[in-house]
């Protein structure tokens, strides 16, 4: 008889599904390979124990630690339990990692943090010499009252260091400390790292319990990393490289001991490229040039010419591109709004500006002054806050500014860089670098944007063990190896693995909704109807997901149905509303593709039985996603008459969108027993399309098994498809509805 692998130790309940048992496999052998991983597999069915369960046995075998992130809250939430389900039957040494400003009791801010973690150290190091050389002189005490002649004389100068330490410690009196994280480094921790081993514990769990203690939980969790088997963190934990850098400080290993997991891994590119961003406000300019006013130092003169004529400059720029063919003054609002700078055959117009605008012995010069007397202002802030002759721990403006113009004017024209311009209105008076009276004033906002996260994925791919990417959207393979910079990955593809009887996917025959054709009355009478018909004849919850807020507004007041209806609405509590949706019976919600209700988030069994994609859900195409459709189409269309001379649009627009949608239609059937219906309303995903409109034709991009499973129906044949559909399993709760 057959061994069972090593691995399944990890593997907490009875037995895997078959492909899950296939993928371990995979997996643990490009894992011992040193290949990346790139893993689709529908929703439902596994993905997170198929990776971690291969990954924590070679971890364990090799003396690595695994790092599993998402940037999905709920997902986290999973990973929390699939971990404490892992722990119930093998010893797993786990961490929940969160960003200290959710953590701390204090509320300060990183900086400030940092100089009273650091002050508070010195002072209980001060306390620990003072003890022992207390101890130490009581020892000598004694031995001269023994009679030993040369311990009076070495007493007498323990005593004299007393004295001193005494003084030292008298200044703290005045110094800002930190109580909690003073309690970590006297009191007896053990019990809490008991406790937080027992089990696998929340962020939420440890603040609780380091509050009723009096303990820092955040660092407590800093100081229990190193050597544990498994961290739950966010994206942000290995995207950022300077976080990144301190997280594996934290975790005691050198990249190359981490196997890092990323779930919904489609979201990789766009989180890198965040990451990546650079920005500087007009503001900080101001508070810069203020702060240069207060300094008495030979290089304020330098620092002040370079940073007041690039302020001068980004505020002639801005105003000198608004206009009736950008943006108005009267549109701008509290929201950043771009203004295109870039220009193909020339430097971007705020660098001309400021070229044009500068005199003096050298810009590069003066910038290099300007960030030597920025790190040392820096330095000079740090330490006045360690010796308490100030209350909060001051950030340098100058040093934030010039760092940023040292990137602009090295990077700005880099292959794969954007320069851009925001603006928006002052919502308050403060200081702000703007003037006192500075409310409802227009400022700007220089941005330095990363279009290929190649530029920091690469790297950290290339520092890693390996990483295992997972997702239920990771298709086609090649392109997310080309944008995430991965060679020679392994690669997996496992479809829905329930029973194909038990899902049906529609493609209707609605018409194609452009932009321009949404407002039509015939369209919509007709995407009306097609919704309504979907409602009434789903036994149970629908999800309807339409390309905009305001494409699911508009239907919500359109269709009528004895269904309960939900209304998703930007910047609303989406927790709430799904929970109230899927406490319904029969409701129906509204919401974008673009919120966040359409991944991440399960709709399990009664939760929700038909999914609607309403339009293909194309993202708002301006001219940032324009100069990442550039930067794609240069970077892989390649060159010669067989380039690809739609690359540009397919990695930065069509695949995206289409992965969306995906991500939307796996919100139904998530496991052997579940059933449901996706439903497609827009001509563009269907067969006739490829041939009638093929340049907009959207079916293709799916993949091979998908396309298979999609019956193209007429919009008043929809009913008829979906009674047949849920008649034959018998769905409905009495007799059916009638077409």
């Amino acid at each position: 008889m057959a061994t069972e692998p090593s691995y399944l130790r990890f593997f907490p309940y009875e037995q895997p599904y078959d492909h899950q048992r296939e993928a371990m496999g995979r997996i643990y052998d490009a894992l011992g390979d040193g290949r990346d991983v790139l893993f689709e597999g529908a929703c439902g069915t596994g993905k997170t124990l198929a990776s971690l369960t291969p990954a924590l046995e070679y971890a364990r075998e090799t003396d690595k630690t695994v790092v599993i992130t998402t940037n999905v809250h709920q997902q986290t939430r999973q990973f929390i339990e699939e971990a404490s389900a892992i722990a119930q039957t093998e010893d797993l040494r786990a961490v929940v990692f969160r960003g200290k400003a959710s953590m701390c009791h204090i509320d300060v801010g990183y900086e400030e943090c940092q100089a009273l973690r650091d002050t508070t150290r010195e002072q209980v190091e001060l306390e620990r010499e003072r003890a022992e050389l207390e101890r130490r002189q009581r020892e000598l005490l004694d031995a001269s009252q023994a009679g030993e002649g040369e311990a009076a004389e070495a007493r007498s100068a323990v005593m004299d260091d007393l004295e001193s330490i005494e003084d030292d410690l008298s200044a703290f009196e005045d110094r800002a400390t930190c109580e909690h994280y003073y309690r970590n480094l006297t009191a007896d921790i053990d019990e809490f790292y008991a406790w937080l081993y027992d089990d696998v514990r929340t962020p939420d769990d440890i603040y609780a319990y380091a509050d009723r203690q009096g303990l820092c939980g955040y660092e407590l969790l800093k100081e229990g990393m190193d050597g544990v088997d498994l961290v739950i963190a966010n994206y942000h934990h290995l995207l950022d490289p300077m976080i990144r850098e301190q997280f594996f400080r934290w975790l005691g290993r050198d990249p190359g001991d981490v196997i890092a997991v990323f779930d919904e891994a489609h979201n990789v590119e766009d989180a890198a490229r965040e990451h990546a961003r650079r920005t500087l406000t007009e503001t900080t300019l101001g508070q810069a040039l203020e702060e240069l006013e207060e300094t008495d130092d030979p290089r304020v003169e330098a620092a002040r010419n370079v940073i007041e004529t690039y302020r001068d400059a980004l505020a002639a720029t801005y105003r000198e591109t608004m206009g009736p063919d950008t943006v108005r003054e009267a549109e701008v609002d509290d929201q950043w709004t771009d203004l295109s700078i870039a220009n193909e055959d020339r430097k971007d117009d705020l660098t001309l500006s400021f070229l044009r605008s500068y005199t003096g012995p050298g810009y590069r010069e003066e910038l290099e002054r300007a960030l030597e007397l920025g790190r040392e202002l820096d330095q000079r802030y740090e330490e006045a806050y360690k010796d308490g002759e100030t209350t909060v721990r001051k950030e340098c403006q100058t040093l934030q500014a010039a760092t940023f113009l040292e990137a602009w004017f090295d990077e700005g024209d880099s292959q794969g860089m954007y320069p851009v311009i925001s603006v928006r209105k002052q919502t308050d008076d403060g200081q702000n670098g703007l003037g006192d009276d500075s409310a409802g004033e227009i400022y700007g906002r220089a941005e330095l944007y990363t279009c290929i996260p190649e530029r920091v994925t690469r790297s950290l791919f290339d520092d890693l063990h390996a990483g295992v990417l997972m997702s239920a959207t990771l298709r086609p393979f090649e392109v997310t190896e080309d944008v995430l910079g991965l060679t020679d990955a392994e690669t997996m593809a496992y479809g829905a693995q329930f029973p194909a009887e038990r899902r049906r996917t529609y493609a209707v025959q609605a018409p194609a909704l452009f932009a321009s054709e949404r407002d039509d009355p015939a369209t919509q009478d007709t995407v009306t109807r097609v919704l309504e018909d979907a409602v009434e004849f789903t036994p149970g919850n629908t999800l309807a997901f339409f390309p905009s807020y305001a494409e699911a507004e508009r239907y919500y007041h359109r269709v009528e149905t004895d269904a309960e209806r939900y209304l998703d609405e930007p910047a609303t509590p989406a927790n709430e509303l799904r929970e109230e949706f899927t406490g319904s019976d029969d409701g129906v919600l509204f919401s974008s593709l673009w919120g966040t209700l359409t991944e991440g988030v399960s709709y399990d069994g009664d939760d929700a039985r038909t999914v609607v994609v309403v339009g293909v859900p194309y993202p708002h195409l301006d001219d940032r996603m324009d100069a990442v459709q550039q930067a794609y189409q240069v970077a892989f269309g390649g060159e010669g008459p067989d380039g690809d001379d739609e690359a540009g649009w397919r990695y930065a627009v069509e695949i995206p969108t289409v992965r969306k949608t995906r991500q939307a239609l796996g919100r139904v059937v998530r496991s052997p027993t579940d059933f449901g219906a996706r439903i497609l309303v827009d001509k563009r995903y269907t067969r006739d399309a490829e041939i009638e409109m093929r340049d907009y034709a959207v079916r293709k991009t799916f993949p091979p098994e998908e396309r298979a499973e999609m019956i193209d129906v007429e919009p008043e044949k929809l009913k008829f498809g979906l009674l047949n559909f849920y008649n034959d399993l018998d769905a409905y709760d009495g007799d059916p509805p009638k077409p």
